[in-house]
């Protein structure tokens, strides 16, 4: 409790220290939010110069994958729901055949494929390794990157080596759309020694730009594959998925309710009681005599006595509050007056349950943004505007909407794995991932396996 005196040593007034606020996502923040990881809007590009390189600014300061990676890491359901689709994406592990043809149901014929050096590479800690941290950074930031490592003699690739999102930069591609990679252990400032580059391989045929660095001995330092996503139509770095949910200010709520009731239920006072206390008590509790004057020493032994007080009215483990105040005079006759007034207080405090209905909200708009059913996770609403079924048909057809939706994310990751292959003298073949499929009672089993 804190005490307000007046020159004299008299209280004044008696309050808690604690508040709650919070905040609305305005137009104004909006707006600085979409500028965050493109700070311009007309094109023009912000840029860090390295030596004779010239870096493209990965958002706002060159710090977003820095500030993606908290987001994400700080909201649970944004963390959650992106670590579903990872695992979902990845499936069960890779599959190398042929495809032989297709049945009456359009349905592919595959021949699983034979040779044990494709096999091995494919369930190797090498390539399992690979596709789970570029496609961390592929889901965080919009976009993803592995070096090609090669032998000492430059004939062949031997390894593939993810890249961490906060170490590489790209530079501005010249007239020919190639660009180089700047890897460097930190992007806080413009590094000026110990950073790599490396060459990025061109989208429009990354193949052939890469047999012709090894035909023409230019494959020692190796090069970079990119993995993008090319929604946001951005060719360096890309948009996360997940975007627009932080620009609207869902990913902010989602993190900040919590945040909210954590304090609340710690810190709130209830208040309970209304104590008035007259002005002429302290004159007699506490008389100005027995002080010399001394009233530091008098708002001591105040501070002591209502501690003693507030005590004694606290509810269980000093849940509920009381308030003090002072008065001078009787209302009703104008006397002054020297009892003690206490009253109940009604408790107005109500807004948890909103708090929760809007953090759900947020939760469910995330996962809107992840192309993620909510009843997969089990987040879906009993009533309201996002209410659903959440029974186990619906859970079963959303997790095969997001095995469908998920087609163009693996073959973007199985890119490198296939000119892997391709470079290293490996038969040709198709690789397809294997997936667990919820199934009905009726069909004997809980699940089955499919290939994709």
């Amino acid at each position: 409790m804190e005490i307000q005196y007046n020159n004299r040593g008299v209280p004044l007034l008696m309050f808690s220290r604690n508040m709650f606020a919070d905040t609305v996502t305005d137009r104004q923040t909006s707006d600085s939010r979409r500028r965050a990881l493109f700070p311009n809007d007309n094109n023009r590009r912000d840029y860090v110069y390295v030596d004779d390189f010239r870096v493209v600014a990965w958002g706002d300061d060159n710090q977003w994958p820095t500030t993606a990676i908290k987001l994400v890491r700080d909201t649970t359901v944004l963390n959650t729901g992106l670590k579903y689709l990872r695992n979902l994406t990845l499936g069960q592990g890779l599959f190398a055949c042929k495809v032989e043809g297709y049945d009456d149901n359009g349905d592919e014929i595959l021949q699983p494929l034979g040779d044990d050096r494709v096999n091995r590479f494919i369930q190797s800690r090498n390539a399992r390794r690979y596709m789970e941290k570029v496609l961390r950074d592929y889901l965080k930031t919009g976009c993803g990157a592995v070096q090609f490592v090669p032998n000492i003699m430059g004939t062949e690739v031997v390894g593939l080596q993810p890249l961490n999102c906060t170490q590489f930069r790209f530079t501005e591609p010249d007239n020919h759309g190639y660009s180089d990679c700047v890897v460097a252990g930190s992007w806080d400032i413009a590094p000026s020694t110990d950073y790599i580059t490396l060459p990025v391989l061109n989208e429009y045929d990354p193949t052939i730009q890469a047999m012709l660095l090894k035909d023409r001995g230019k494959l020692r330092k190796g090069f970079v594959y990119a993995v993008r996503d090319s929604w946001s139509n951005d060719d360096i770095y890309g948009e996360p998925i997940w975007w627009p949910a932080w620009v609207a200010g869902w990913v902010e709520i989602a993190h900040s309710v919590p945040q909210f009731l954590k304090r609340a239920y710690k810190n709130q006072t209830t208040w309970k009681w209304h104590v008035q206390i007259p002005y002429s008590f302290w004159d007699k509790k506490f008389p100005e005599e027995n002080y010399d004057g001394d009233y530091k020493a008098r708002e001591a032994d105040i501070n002591l006595y209502m501690d003693q007080i507030e005590k004694n009215l606290l509810g269980a483990e000093n849940a509920e509050k009381p308030i003090f105040s002072n008065y001078a005079v009787n209302e009703m006759n104008g006397r002054i007056e020297e009892e003690w007034k206490i009253a109940p207080l009604s408790n107005k405090y109500n807004a948890g349950q909103e708090n929760l209905v809007t953090s759900a909200a947020a939760n469910s708009e995330i996962l809107f943004s992840l192309m993620v059913n909510p009843n997969v996770l089990g987040a879906g609403m009993p009533g309201g505007t996002y209410a659903g079924n959440q029974g186990g048909s619906n859970i079963r057809e959303a997790f095969l909407v997001n095995i469908a939706n998920a087609w163009i994310d693996r073959q973007n990751l199985l890119d490198p794995l296939e000119l892997f292959i391709k470079m290293n003298g490996m038969p040709e073949c198709h690789l397809r991932f294997r997936n667990t499929i919820l199934t009905t009672l009726d069909t004997g089993a809980g699940t089955a396996r499919r290939l994709s």
